[in-house]
């Protein structure tokens, strides 16, 4: 059977699945919709939550960047882990044990005010879109090689299958919907990546492959070849670092605090009987996110060290097969600078931007590019960093039975998240707009109607930020954590925490954080990127990791802005104090 075949079976296969389960466990009730009725297993939540957290940046661009930033993209492993740590014991028993339905609910009661329940919609809103625009893009770019078309057709089907069993189904279809997804992606995360070790250095467990020699005879350590083959190319050293400390650290704490503020994650802990599962099934999450995370470092050593040694000093016309399949897609380019019909890969940009072919070819059987070639670098091949563990597998020349694997497994990662954000996005604004807010009379019929209508309406605007995303698939989501750590996060932390915070101080710290963090990006991703660089950050904080800024601002204005007005109710000082009893008291109430 053909590889194109397999993978057609797999991925049919897998969406079979999905969907079957997403009719078999339709929602009928706005509990069963919003929290999947509240009694999900700790480790069937655990899976579903790893799901739900591992998505496309995880699964496909995360070692991808770590391929090419080397040492420098440990920030997201460091940063995303720690958050997830940080949200399963500061956070999670606690909102479980307020027991509403969503982060602006808990807002809107512990500030006891319909317009700081209204800016934490918007806050959650804006940081979903940003997520999703990421998961969208990777729909698009897995399908668009798997199945033979655009990356633009391709966010259209992912579209369509989203809404499938996130507008049927609700929490209650994707909550088992995600455990299978997490099967799925784990599998073909893992099993490419056993193989991969062990041709590369004959140790079939990744995380121990990384710190084995490699065996071609070298007697090299696997990070030892990378370094010298990287540097007789021209770049940096694979394991030294180019960021500034603060930068880094910046970046690792903007990612561990959004991380902390992500309203898909944190109501998957509304799902399941009461606050002690809430950190059972958060500690068996950690276990599934471990297994994916800790081998990432591993792929992306070994997807490096392969793809340098299939491309440099190859001639095109004898360029692998798995090169020619991307070339189909633009996701990987061949610029001739020199006319030797030689790939040369070195540090630099091919050329600007991204490929534009003129649909004629070069003497060499290259097809030529309209882009503009730049001089100041030898560097010939262009790549897409999200391709590099969708491309691992042909890299390597494994079987096509694990190429499918690895198709189905990166949409399992994007559609498991895009539907869980999609999920957030219409309850925030069934629940907590509509019903909470504006028409507090609405039956529970009509607002089940609603949290569909408005799933539908945001799975259009995601395709649209899928088909043109604001960078690529990781970077934006970096972006999605900054915004949350400096909007919601604080909010969150000092109404579990702070018995004296009022409304007016956390509304005015939720608009400060996230206004300037939004402004700060925009203005060096958006307005002026010539001028994104370290020179011109301030305190040579990069856009990435500036959230922590805006959380720090957050929390100034909101403690002056208390200062300044009048103090919180009672009954919230009591509300607040029935959160943080640690048992036996059933949900937390401010009657």
């Amino acid at each position: 059977m053909s590889t194109q075949n397999l993978i057609y079976l797999f991925v049919g296969i897998s969406f079979a699945l999905y969907i079957g389960i997403a009719i078999w466990t339709r929602a009928g009730s706005t509990k069963e919709f919003y929290v999947a009725g509240g009694g999900v297993h700790p480790i069937v939540n655990g899976m579903a939550t790893a799901a739900d957290w591992m998505s496309a940046a995880s699964f496909i661009s995360m070692a991808g960047l770590i391929a090419f930033m080397g040492y420098d993209g440990s920030v997201y492993l460091m940063g995303w882990t720690g958050g997830y740590v940080m949200l399963a014991l500061l956070l999670a028993p606690y909102l479980r044990k307020f027991g509403q339905f969503t982060v602006p609910d808990f807002i809107g009661t512990r500030y006891y005010s319909k317009v700081a329940r209204t800016v934490a919609v918007i806050c959650l809103i804006f940081i979903s879109f940003t997520y999703i625009a990421g998961q969208m893009r990777g729909v698009g770019i897995v399908f668009s090689r798997f199945l033979d078309v655009s990356v633009e057709l391709g966010v259209i089907i992912g579209m369509c299958i989203v809404f499938v069993y996130a507008v049927l189904g609700g929490m209650k279809g994707i909550t088992y919907t995600q455990v299978a997804q997490y099967c799925v992606l784990i599998f073909a995360y893992m099993v490419p990546a056993f193989f991969i070790s062990m041709l590369v250095t004959g140790n079939p467990i990744p995380q121990l492959g990384l710190g084995s020699t490699v065996n071609d005879g070298s007697g090299m350590y696997v990070l030892q070849k990378l370094d010298s083959s990287l540097q007789a190319m021209g770049f940096a050293e694979y394991t030294s670092s180019s960021k500034s400390m603060i930068d880094v650290f910046c970046i690792t704490a903007a990612l561990m605090i959004g991380t902390a503020g992500l309203p898909h994650v944190i109501v998957r802990f509304f799902t399941v009987p009461k606050a002690s599962d809430a950190r059972r099934s958060a500690g068996w999450a950690l276990i599934f996110i471990a297994l994916l995370y800790t081998t990432a470092p591993a792929v992306a050593a070994f997807a490096r060290l392969n793809f340098n040694d299939t491309v440099n000093q190859t001639a095109y016309s004898e360029a692998p097969g798995w090169f020619t399949n991307w070339e189909k897609n633009n996701l990987i380019a061949f610029q001739d600078k020199n006319g030797d019909g030689v790939m040369q890969v070195a540090s630099g940009d091919a050329f600007a931007g991204s490929p534009e072919y003129t649909g004629e070819t070069g003497q060499n059987g290259e097809r030529l590019l309209a882009n503009a070639p730049n001089d100041e670098s030898a560097n010939e091949v262009y790549v897409d960093r999200d391709i590099m563990v969708l491309a691992n597998p042909e890299i390597a020349n494994l079987p096509g039975w694990v190429i499918a694997l690895v198709a189905a497994g990166g949409l399992a990662a994007a559609l498991s998240t895009a539907a869980g954000l999609l999920l957030v996005i219409s309850t925030a604004v069934s629940h907590d707009l509509l019903k909470s807010t504006f028409k507090p009379n609405i039956s529970e019929k009509g607002e089940l109607l609603a949290a569909r209508v408005a799933a539908t309406c945001a799975i259009v605007v995601a395709g649209i930020l899928g088909i043109y995303p604001p960078g690529w698939v990781a970077q934006v989501v970096a972006f999605a954590f900054g915004l949350a750590a400096a909007s919601l996060f604080p909010a969150i932390f000092m109404g579990i925490f702070s018995k004296t915070m009022n409304k007016e101080g956390a509304i005015a710290g939720m608009v400060t954080g996230l206004g300037f963090t939004f402004l700060y990006i925009a203005y060096f991703k958006l307005w002026n990127p010539a001028a994104n660089n370290a020179d011109n950050w301030l305190f040579g904080i990069s856009p990435e990791g500036i959230g922590v800024i805006g959380m720090v601002l957050n929390f100034i204005v909101a403690i002056v802005v208390m200062k300044m007005t009048a103090p919180a109710p009672a009954e919230i000082g009591r509300l607040v104090e029935s959160i943080r009893v640690p048992r036996g008291a059933g949900d937390a109430h401010a009657h």
